[in-house]
């Protein structure tokens, strides 16, 4: 590297270092604002709280700083940041133990473990191979299944597993076609992360909105999927009008090459699969089964949730003894688990500081009385969307949901239209950008290395806010009539 280049670099580090600090001084100076200066300087206890909370924002948002602006040292940052917050004594370090979350890492180890097996098993492969060999195969055609398997495996499994071998399956087709991927790995990410919503299972935030705020499996199943659905559908309507192109392009690539040679678009592979299949459904049922055992055996709430991946997982590496070291250390994405753990034990700090309680206070009438949800619904899921657009969504969720807790009025169930408001806005919202989700992140990664170029910031911008802002919309109405 030249000393041009390299003096370039630093020049641009120290930008992004002064705007990060630049930002979380604003939040501390901003947080200093939320309250009465007069009662804060006359009583003590409300100086340590008001102390505690500059401390808590300007921290959170110096990592989430880290994340937009040093993404590969974002894990750094949380540690460094989280030191700090026990050393001033913000939280007592049992509480930020407490509110880490275990149970959700818990939960993701068990999940990718079982995820490193199926793709043992060749379940993944044989899915990808039964859709290439299909005789009827068109451009409309593959469109529909690409964005149909792209949502509904993401709600199966999880957005990360989903779009990696989604991509392998657009990466074979395009590279057999030779016609160009970006479009179609766009297609992919945007479908993955409407149908993540789906379920618990499809994204951290769905997990994280489900264990705090006590709802189930069926719950999801019940209020979520009907909406990620219609969602869907929507979302393929406008994809297919934005690659007809595409798929006329498409279509003449596989004409000619059926026409010349009389292949399709993969070699005929036979593979065992019915293993794998079998595991992944009984998987399924058990997760699914969860709030119905914890009734029967009284356990706490998400108590078989959480025992049924890790009770998979432990037979599965039992069963396939010599690679259950690598499951562990190869598939199971430590990385990122360490930083949740830690963005959660941070966020949750928002609420223990009382941060939470008092953004409310904003929301609510000057009479007291609660705030209309026939507007705040809508609001909610344009804060998350937008919030989501610029951050990744497990970031903004983490300190979004202590506020939507309070929102909701006391003795109501937590299945309520904020709640519901928060998942979609933070999800749909993550495909406006392409650093508003871990899937678009993961994709472009994926693309980078296989093809070696990258998006713009205006070519995912321009059909990402379309799709993000019309499944926004759609989302919001179905909410309001649901619960009208």
């Amino acid at each position: 590297m030249s000393s041009a280049v390299q003096k370039s670099a630093v020049a641009a580090n120290l930008r992004k270092i002064a705007l990060m600090l630049i930002l979380t001084a604003a939040a501390g100076f901003l947080t200093s604002m939320l309250g009465d200066p007069k009662v804060i300087l006359n009583d003590p206890a409300c100086v340590f709280t008001a102390k505690n909370q500059i401390i808590t924002v300007a921290t959170f948002v110096c990592i989430i700083s880290a994340t937009l602006l040093f993404w590969d040292m974002r894990l750094a940052v949380a540690f460094i940041g989280m030191s700090f917050m026990l050393a001033m004594n913000v939280a007592p370090l049992d509480k930020m133990m407490e509110q880490s979350e275990l149970h959700i890492i818990l939960f993701l180890v068990g999940m990718m473990t079982l995820v490193g097996v199926l793709k043992d098993l060749g379940l993944f492969t044989w899915l990808i191979q039964a859709i290439l060999n299909q005789k009827n195969m068109s451009g409309r055609r593959f469109m529909i299944i690409l964005i149909l398997l792209s949502g509904i495996m993401a709600s199966l499994v999880d957005e990360v597993t989903s779009i990696v071998f989604v991509l392998a399956l657009v990466f074979q087709v395009c590279d057999t076609l030779k016609i160009r991927p970006m479009r179609f790995v766009l297609v992919s990410v945007m479908a993955t992360n409407i149908g993540s919503t789906g379920t618990m299972l499809g994204n951290p935030v769905g997990l994280l909105i489900g264990t705090k705020m006590e709802l189930s499996f069926g719950s999801f199943i019940e209020h979520a999927f009907p909406i990620m659905f219609v969602s869907l559908l929507v979302t393929l309507a406008i994809l297919m009008l934005w690659m007809r192109k595409d798929i006329a392009q498409f279509d003449e690539r596989l004409k000619s090459r059926r026409d010349t040679s009389n292949l399709g678009l993969g070699p005929l592979v036979k593979i065992p699969h019915v293993l794998g299949l079998a595991i992944f459904f009984c998987a399924l049922v058990f997760i699914a089964s969860h709030s119905w055992m914890e009734h029967q055996l009284g356990l706490e709430h998400n108590t078989m949730l959480i025992v049924a991946p890790l009770t998979i997982a432990g037979i599965l590496m039992i069963y396939r003894h010599k690679r259950a070291r690598h499951y562990i250390e190869a598939e199971v994405e430590w990385w990122t688990l360490l930083f949740f753990l830690v963005l959660f034990a941070v966020a949750g700090s928002l609420e223990t500081t009382g941060v939470s309680k008092t953004i409310v206070e904003r929301f609510k009438p000057a009479d007291g009385a609660p705030p209309n949800p026939m507007i705040l619904t809508p609001l909610i899921v344009a804060i998350t969307a937008i919030g989501s657009a610029f951050v990744d969504n497990i970031v903004f969720v983490a300190a979004f949901i202590p506020i939507v807790k309070e929102l909701i009025p006391e003795g109501v169930s937590t299945e309520h239209p904020y709640t519901w408001a928060m998942l979609f806005g933070s999800c749909f919202g993550g495909n406006i950008t392409a650093i508003g989700s871990t899937a678009n992140i993961v994709a472009l990664g994926m693309m980078g290395k296989h093809y070696g170029i990258h998006t713009t910031f205006k070519e995912w911008i321009k059909i990402g806010a379309v799709v993000g802002i019309i499944t926004c919309a759609v989302a919001t109405g179905m909410i309001l009539i649901f619960y009208k």
